[in-house]
């Protein structure tokens, strides 16, 4: 068993399906283990993965730990195993947290985001020597570059990392909401302006990664004393930019929070 994957939720079931279908790993050669056992022997089944008991951890060459961070504390007991490496997705637990309390420095630290369920992540990833060494480190770029792109980031801008591109997503479902409110108080109807907001969403990320730098989109499309001007100067009126930028603030001291009721 070349990988084991410690919660089968959405971004455990999105890796187990980028790394089989992308050919990464072979079905056979990983393992679920899931709080709920009903789910994860349904997804093993559909999958031709292996269902796992606390126990059959002993066989996994790699351990990828996708918790939540509370939960951590609670279940170090088990996860702990002699020879594997470790993979984990938890937010704000940091790397001297994960060595302190699985009894290696075979650790890599991910931060993917929602992408990765339809293989657009952005992945952070980091590590110590020793997981460069044994391999660790090149077999996570393995992994999340079959659900997205994947980054290696310095550990003191993981947090960081978090606040922006992992929650991020969620940041950008309030200006599409906002923006379709916008379109339904001027006449719209719902499902339209719900429509017309995310492919605008999906364009402007589009035109966005053609160039240099996002204020090029804006000029082009704002016109002398036109349409688009005016709606920008209502915006900083409003403090959006501001407002976003300490939403990624707020983020990534919450992360940091996270790290801390770790150690």
């Amino acid at each position: 068993m070349k990988l084991a994957i410690v919660g089968v939720g959405k971004l455990g079931l999105a890796l187990l399906e980028g790394v089989t279908s992308r050919g990464v790993l072979a079905p056979h050669e990983i393992g679920l283990l899931d709080s709920n056992e009903l789910r994860m022997h349904e997804i093993a089944d559909r999958t031709g993965t292996l269902p796992l008991t606390p126990q059959g951890l002993r066989g996994a060459e790699r351990i990828l730990i996708s918790l939540q961070p509370r939960v951590f504390p609670e279940v170090t007991e088990w996860l702990a195993q002699e020879n594997a490496g470790y993979i984990s997705t938890m937010a704000g637990v940091n790397v001297a947290t994960l060595t302190r309390r699985l009894g290696t420095k075979r650790v890599v630290r991910v931060m993917p985001n929602l992408g990765a369920t339809i293989g657009l992540s952005q992945t952070a990833i980091t590590g110590p020597q020793e997981a460069g060494d044994a391999g660790d480190l090149a077999f996570a770029h393995d992994l999340f570059g079959a659900v997205g792109d994947a980054y290696t980031l310095p550990e003191h801008l993981f947090n960081t990392f978090t606040g922006m591109s992992a929650s991020g997503p969620g940041f950008v479902a309030v200006v599409a909401e906002a923006l379709a409110d916008g379109g339904v108080r001027m006449g719209l109807p719902r499902a339209l302006a719900n429509e017309l907001a995310a492919k605008l969403l999906v364009t402007s990320g589009e035109l966005l990664q053609r160039r240099a730098h996002p204020g090029m989109l804006k000029d082009e499309v704002s016109s002398p004393g036109g349409t688009t001007i005016a709606g920008l100067t209502a915006l900083e009126a409003a403090g959006v930019r501001g407002g976003i930028i300490a939403a990624v603030e707020a983020a990534t001291r919450r992360g940091t929070e996270l790290g801390r009721d770790q150690d």
